[in-house]
């Protein structure tokens, strides 16, 4: 979308929960289980919806360590987890009750480009939602190498994966897609966005660094009782291909009010969890991961 505003990112929180894949999580989960204690580092957590989707699912007791270079987003955070926990035991650090399980939580206001290696340490696993679309495939190359080098776990979830099919049809449906996709794929930061390409980009770069990828399907089936959600979801979408001129300004705001009025619709993402295969190997200096030109991505 066109922004990352907590408005945003609440919207979405539930069809974010309901498009996990269950299979994935249970992976991430059970390589835990016998741990008493845990320290998750997770990427761009924007308002903490991954903490709440995972922390119910990980040991008794949890150390959270939420990393945002947005301080707005990371003041957000703080208080929908503060309203979400059962009971707050303590401010510094952040310490919730939430069921039978104990969370201590910190907030880092960090630039992943400059403080990556900052941001990995002290983790037992690190995750990351609806992220790794928006940088590029240099920046994942950096991040699975510095993963490597630190042999730690991967749960990555909610890749958009750019498959998409709306109810009914639309004749600009197509034409529509892959405009907003020549879209996604500019620079949000991170250099010129992987976008669809990012969790083939992230499987191929971590299989070839020595880890083993389990990957599942976690796609928006959004109906009547989203319909908060589609229109957002059509507004960011028209408004960005309207910005690459790619489209006839008539036929976007006939797709576009077509599409908030829509009676469903997928959108497609995918979810990772990856570990370590091998004790031994030197992760690849250079990895170059053949991309679509059409969609601009290098």
């Amino acid at each position: 979308m066109t922004g990352f505003e907590a408005q945003w990112l609440a919207l979405r929180e539930g069809a974010d929960r309901r498009a996990r894949d269950s299979a994935i999580r249970d992976a991430a989960a059970l390589h835990f289980a016998r741990r008493d204690e845990m320290t998750i580092v997770d990427l761009a957590c924007g308002a903490g919806s991954n903490t709440r989707a995972l922390a119910p699912y990980l040991c008794a007791r949890q150390s959270w360590r939420l990393v945002d270079h947005d301080a707005a987003l990371l003041d957000s955070a703080r208080t929908a987890l503060t309203h979400w926990a059962d009971a707050v035991e303590g401010e510094k650090p952040l310490t919730l009750r939430k069921n039978d399980r104990r969370l201590e939580i910190a907030f880092e206001q960090l630039d992943l480009n400059a403080d990556l290696s900052r941001a990995l340490d002290g983790a037992d696993l690190v995750s990351a939602a609806a992220f790794f679309d928006l940088v590029s495939a240099q920046w994942i190359e950096a991040f699975c190498a510095e993963l490597a080098r630190r042999r730690l776990p991967l749960y990555a979830v909610l890749t958009y994966d750019g498959k998409e099919s709306w109810t009914p049809p639309h004749k600009a449906d197509a034409a529509m897609l892959a405009a907003f996709h020549r879209h996604q794929a500019r620079d949000k930061g991170f250099g010129p966005a992987a976008g669809p390409r990012a969790g083939a980009i992230l499987q191929e770069t971590l299989e070839l660094a020595g880890y083993a990828a389990r990957v599942g399907s976690s796609p928006w089936r959004l109906g009547e009782g989203d319909a908060e959600l589609t229109a957002a979801l059509a507004d960011g979408a028209a408004e960005a291909v309207a910005q690459t001129g790619l489209v006839e300004q008539a036929t976007i705001a006939d797709w576009r009010a077509a599409r908030r009025n829509a009676s469903g619709c997928e959108i497609g993402h995918a979810d990772m969890f990856a570990t370590p295969r091998r004790i031994a190997g030197a992760y690849p200096t250079s990895i170059r991961i053949g991309l679509d030109p059409a969609v601009g991505l290098h």
